[in-house]
């Protein structure tokens, strides 16, 4: 596996790597205006082996929206471009700007140490804030740990039958916490730089103690309400989705057969706040403009959300506070993003640096054998150029 399938794979999208996937359906795009550009672009994602897609689109030209391959297996109808679908680790953000917002009010340091916090966990007292949002604290990835070397250390199931058969397991944030510093860290903190799911589990966990609100009251205060988004969630446990919404579909072995289920419906208490949400490409829209644009936090926290660490190359760029820093080349200038993946679906979510400018979608995994790992970083770096450089 090359070092891109290898990145891909620790951020997030793995999932969709197992799923089988499908669509046909010539790509709709919204009424006002024609993006035949992007009509195309989006139904290179189908054809490449994804169920369905939707896109959201803002720049210079207005606002566009669109949609390619179908809704359902088996069916004619394509996504809707206003359906709800679960973001993967594009929550990963929200969660960090949460923080942030409780940096910005006083009520912790951005280097202060995590564990006089959250003392039950025994965690290791040089913490600190800003090694959980950027990934260098050196905890072990709750839901495994990829090596260097390919070996991977196992840690909850999260994939394949076991994930199967347990889908709708509730698992608490605690508990992922306690499996992960129950073994070695991967580096002292600081040390190094390695993708854990846990560390925003951590964050949430640090959330609810200095608000003293559950985390989804927190969200709902701070962001949801302020933003009018209401059509995301952080769902906790419930398995269910909010109408309209495109399925997703999962592809996994079980004694020697490969299986097909539908798995819009999960528990995603797995992944916790490191990758539960529900959202609309509209709402991701909203909520990251405001973000760059500095609606959300002040200008000093915006700044360091956007210092990158130099180990944290992926196909997304390199890793800041919660989101990549990537530099397109000339003429493209800096797009700021994090995008996710959970199985059967993945998420998009890009901004200009002043958030004028913006692109949101999802991707979702049809019952097709052809798989379309290999050709989403070409397809997806081919989209993200056609927005963020085109005239």
């Amino acid at each position: 596996m090359n070092r891109t399938l290898k990145t891909f794979r620790r951020i997030g999208l793995t999932a969709l790597a197992a799923a089988l996937l499908t669509g046909v359906a010539v790509p709709t795009a919204s009424a006002g205006q024609d993006r035949p550009e992007l009509r195309q672009l989006a139904q290179e994602f189908v054809d490449a082996g994804f169920g369905g897609i939707q896109l959201r689109v803002r720049d210079e030209r207005g606002e566009w929206t669109g949609s390619a391959g179908v809704r359902e297996a088996g069916g004619t109808a394509k996504p809707p471009t206003n359906g709800h679908f679960r973001v993967g680790s594009t929550s990963k953000n929200f969660t960090t700007t949460l923080v942030l917002q409780l940096v910005a009010e006083g009520r912790i340091g951005l280097d202060a140490p995590v564990a006089g916090f959250l003392p039950e966990f025994g965690l290791d007292s040089r913490i600190t804030v800003r090694m959980l949002l950027q990934h260098t604290s050196g905890l072990f990835n709750h839901t495994g740990q990829y090596h260097p070397d390919g070996t991977v250390t196992p840690g909850i199931p999260w994939a394949g039958k076991e994930w199967v058969d347990k889908r709708f397991h509730t698992y608490r944030p605690e508990e992922l916490v306690r499996l992960s510093v129950s073994k070695p860290p991967v580096f002292g903190p600081g040390a190094g730089w390695s993708y854990s799911n846990t560390n925003t589990v951590v964050a949430r966990l640090l959330v609810e103690k200095l608000s003293g609100r559950p985390f989804a009251d927190e969200l709902d205060r701070r962001i949801l309400r302020p933003l009018k988004l209401r059509d995301t969630l952080s769902p906790g446990a419930w398995a269910g989705m909010p109408k309209p919404y495109a399925h997703a579909y999962y592809r996994y072995e079980d004694a020697g057969q490969w299986k097909t289920i539908d798995v819009t419906h999960q528990n995603p208490s797995w992944i916790s706040s490191a990758g539960d949400m529900i959202s609309t490409t509209k709402d991701l829209q909203t909520y990251f403009s405001a973000l760059q644009s500095g609606k959300l936090l002040p200008a000093w926290l915006t700044a360091e959300m956007r210092k990158t660490h130099p180990g944290s190359e992926s196909l997304y760029g390199f890793y800041g506070l919660g989101q990549f820093t990537q530099d397109l080349g000339p003429g493209c200038g800096i797009v700021l993003n994090h995008n996710g993946g959970l199985n059967g679906y993945g998420s998009l979510m890009y901004s200009s640096p002043d958030g004028s400018k913006t692109l949101t979608g999802s991707v979702t995994a049809g019952v097709s054998e052809k798989d379309p790992l290999p050709s989403f970083p070409a397809a997806l770096d081919k989209l993200v150029r056609k927005v963020f450089c085109g005239k």
